[in-house]
């Protein structure tokens, strides 16, 4: 301790999401966004109007798919879709901080995690993987039952999602989300893609599904570095009221001694929080007076969708893409 932590045999159908309220105007593209659909437009009239022109037409697209290429890989960045990275200032105000736990639940970490939780009164976000909540119910229940909040981390966390396009995005998305909410009888409000990489086509589809996207504003790097102190380090170090932290219950590094890191890190975390009079709360209690947050509404899958017989399991799943 340092001082001061199979796949399911075939998916639930997916079912069409209906939104009780959605973001005003649908789908609002960045600048950088409109900027991309001008250009291919321009290019378009270009070559109707002279042919000629077409190895113009076809290097200035060709530099800004290049630039699209280049963004891509930042979990971060805002160009090509809306990106929360810190919690509203009303919560910065009452110091408050989001703790959120990615690629879960794991029957031998999460356990741990909700009990180092309780111990010190501090509220989460769990961005679960689908086909692990399936074949971990009753993880997400409990998850549920002790006041913590389980978000969409995708259905199969696979290690090519940004490269989907945009039917296959929306497929793995609503499949996420009608099982998330099967388990915890709650739809989740937040999406967070696999290793915080996505592609121009995943701001439409949330928009259209009440969803919003967040990455963090600090990560320990937990799921690959073995050293308990450097993970803290990373998450202590400038923390403040409004940061969004990431952590993993779900394909942690281990120690040196086979103890999963988060479980080295927590307590640890969770005592420098209190004692510089920080709270973790969950992400929508986080965002309780932000007049965007919507309310998704998911109507009931088709019968016998969303279950599956324990034969159909053959061990927890393990994400194909670890976000560090």
């Amino acid at each position: 301790m340092i001082e001061s932590s199979r796949v399911l045999r075939g998916r639930p159908e997916p079912a069409r999401l209906e939104v009780t309220q959605r973001a005003p105007g649908g789908w609002t593209p960045t600048l950088f966004i409109r900027g991309t659909l001008a250009l291919h437009t321009l290019g378009l009239l270009m070559l109707a109007l002279e042919p000629a022109l077409w190895p113009w037409v076809l290097g200035g697209l060709a530099a800004n798919h290049v630039v699209i290429g280049v963004v891509v890989p930042f979990p971060r960045n805002a160009l090509i879709g809306a990106n929360i990275t810190r919690l509203p200032p009303d919560a910065v105000a009452r110091n408050e901080i989001a703790l959120t736990f990615d690629d879960g639940p794991d029957p031998a970490v999460t356990p741990h995690v909700l009990d180092l939780l309780d111990a010190h009164a501090m509220r989460a976000t769990f961005f679960c993987i689908a086909q692990n909540a399936l074949a971990h119910p009753e993880l997400v229940r409990e998850i549920v039952r002790r006041g913590h909040h389980v978000e969409n981390h995708s259905h199969g966390h696979s290690v090519g999602f940004s490269l989907y396009g945009y039917a296959r995005l929306s497929r793995e998305i609503d499949t996420a989300q009608v099982a998330l909410y099967s388990i915890a009888n709650r739809a989740p409000r937040f999406f967070r893609a696999p290793a915080g990489i996505r592609s121009p086509w995943l701001d439409p589809i949330l928009q259209r599904r009440g969803l919003r996207y967040i990455s963090w504003t600090r990560r320990g790097f937990d799921a690959v570095e073995c050293d308990p102190q450097r993970v803290l380090l990373r998450l202590t170090r400038n923390l403040a009221g409004g940061d969004v932290l990431l952590l993993h219950d779900g394909g942690t590094a281990q120690t040196r001694d086979g103890r999963p890191v988060v479980l080295e890190v927590l307590p640890a975390l969770l005592g420098y929080m209190r004692r510089c009079g920080l709270k973790s709360v969950t992400l929508s209690d986080g965002f309780l007076q932000d007049n965007q947050l919507v309310n998704c509404k998911i109507p009931q899958a088709s019968p016998g969708a969303l279950t599956t017989s324990a034969s159909a399991w053959t061990g927890p799943a393990r994400s194909s893409t670890r976000t560090p």
